[in-house]
């Protein structure tokens, strides 16, 4: 599937108007819903490879969040060959109370997955505690961005950022946050 089919297809798949309230507080009049893509598996195969494709050479880990980002990482993990680690919204109470799941070694080079950026906020957060816990994250590529900041407030923090589509290539106007026909 090239690079426009893709759009299409995840663009069908998790477009809803209305009116939401995001993770940000702001209010939009459309939403994707990321799990509408990321649990179709001929999507998440094609992003996989897009996410694998944009690694920088020296990488030695991806990361994703949970509960959105786990399908997302699982996928460039497989399609990179690199092994993943999940970050947690909070310790957990229980077992081994970690919030960062699988081996992260000092040093380590990771970059971020996200599904969704619209300011940045939660890939932020994911970000520092990968950082606390020793990893150097490069970068943060997520696979849409809505254009609302999380470029900025991403590499204002010294973390270079990317994305597979931006809300624009999906066919979604940005700017008042309403939609062409997809």
């Amino acid at each position: 599937m090239d690079r426009t089919a893709l759009a299409k297809e995840i663009a069908s798949a998790s477009l809803l108007r209305g009116t939401f309230t995001l993770r940000s507080g702001k209010t939009s009049h459309y939403y994707l819903d990321k799990y509408l893509f990321s649990t179709r598996p001929e999507i998440l195969r094609e992003l996989g490879q897009l996410f694998a494709d944009r690694i920088p050479a020296g990488t030695t880990r991806v990361a994703g969040a949970e509960l959105g980002g786990i399908p997302l990482v699982s996928a460039a993990s497989m399609a990179s060959g690199l092994p993943s680690l999940f970050v947690r919204n909070a310790k957990k109470d229980y077992g081994t109370a970690k919030q960062l799941e699988g081996k992260l070694c000092k040093g380590d080079r990771v970059v971020f997955v996200e599904d969704v950026a619209t300011t940045g906020g939660q890939a932020l957060e994911a970000v520092k505690v990968l950082q606390d816990a020793g990893a150097i994250v490069t970068h943060v590529i997520c696979t849409i961005d809505r254009m609302e900041g999380a470029k900025q407030n991403i590499e204002s923090a010294g973390v270079i950022f990317d994305s597979l589509f931006t809300v624009r290539e999906l066919g979604i106007e940005a700017d008042t946050a309403t939609t062409s026909r997809v």
